[in-house]
């Protein structure tokens, strides 16, 4: 089988491996298509600290059910589903508690373990979730990244008379406009990105209002208008300072990413206000919940897409998904 292999960081190859044999309780997973994230290309280049090597990356993928393993269901051959990537252990606190999402032996599909950017994969059968046919094979794969998006507003409870502002127009981003409309019905969702294609990308995707900042201070923008919720989906360490000074007393903010420079924010701007802030990590049994929302057309993942490229042109997809923000969201691997 082909599959895409890390050897190191930035030594990107398609590599034939065996077909591999599931182990009791996994089944294997004829993957159709697959989706790039973010994460995917920092492995490549290195910057992804949780990443071992040699590595199949690929954590967004939709395949079928062609071989199980002991213990499994045997029913469950010839299923469409999609993958959830978090692998936990099941009895830590994090666990004990319903997030398995920060588990103290958390595994990723893609990134700890090899992944879906191959023509087959294994995966724990609790892990695959069958698909109803009203969710098409071509966009399926992107349920994954609208999980990120339903585990932050999981913890952020968005109203409808909610102000929401989101930093950030990339796909993550994109996904929080859309759940913050289409599922919880916020009223005012404003965006803000410093590049204009984006900007645009937003408005497609349900946004009211889209401001460009690289030049005029977002406070200036607002003009007053102090957001109720903040979600940061651009994650640069300037944003947490930002974000507390621009939202209104008792807001919530929400932070997703890991970018690992500091940042500097007082407690006072946090206090004074009594901010909550949340932050969020992959996602906490969020799969039924978005296959759910998708499958009643509450959120709409073909706005996401903007290329479609066959596996094995896979450095050009990834490229193009770094370097063309202007052109590319959601690129999507047709294995």
């Amino acid at each position: 089988m082909k599959s895409v292999v890390i050897e190191q960081p930035g030594q990107l190859n398609i590599a034939q491996r065996n077909v591999p044999q599931p182990d009791p309780g996994e089944v294997r997973v004829k993957v159709k298509y697959a989706s790039i994230c973010g994460s995917d290309v920092h492995i490549w280049h290195g910057h992804n600290p949780f990443a071992r090597y040699p590595r199949v990356i690929g954590h967004e993928f939709f395949g079928i059910i062609d071989a199980v393993g002991a213990g499994v269901d045997p029913a469950r051959l010839d299923t469409r589903v999609v993958v959830d990537p978090v692998v936990s252990c099941g009895h830590c606190y994090p666990c004990s508690i319903g997030r398995p999402n920060v588990c103290s032996e958390l595994q990723v599909i893609g990134v700890h373990r090899d992944g879906g950017f191959s023509e087959f994969a294994l995966v724990p059968d609790a892990n695959a979730w069958a698909l109803p046919d009203s969710i098409e094979d071509r966009v399926a794969s992107l349920v994954e990244p609208f999980t990120i998006a339903a585990n932050i507003c999981a913890f952020l409870q968005p109203q409808p008379q909610d102000i929401a502002l989101v930093f950030g127009a990339g796909p993550m981003g994109l996904t929080a406009i859309q759940v913050l409309k289409g599922v919880y019905g916020v009223e005012r969702v404003i965006v803000a990105d410093r590049i204009d294609e984006r900007l645009q990308m937003a408005r497609d995707n349900g946004a009211d209002l889209a401001l460009n900042n690289t030049e005029t201070p977002l406070a200036t923008q607002l003009n007053g208008v102090q957001p109720t919720l903040i979600i940061d989906a651009a994650c640069h360490p300037d944003i947490f300072a930002e974000a507390a000074a621009l939202a209104s007393p008792a807001g919530r903010i929400g932070l997703l990413g890991f970018s690992g420079a500091p940042c500097t924010i007082t407690q006072q701007s946090l206090t004074s206000k009594e901010l909550s802030v949340f932050t969020s990590r992959l996602n906490s049994h969020r799969f039924p919940h978005v296959i759910r929302w998708m499958a009643e057309g509450k959120i709409a993942p073909h706005k996401l897409i903007t290329h479609y490229i066959p596996l094995n042109e896979i450095e050009r997809a990834m490229t193009l998904f770094e370097k063309d923000p202007r052109a590319c969201c959601k690129v999507i691997l047709e294995i």
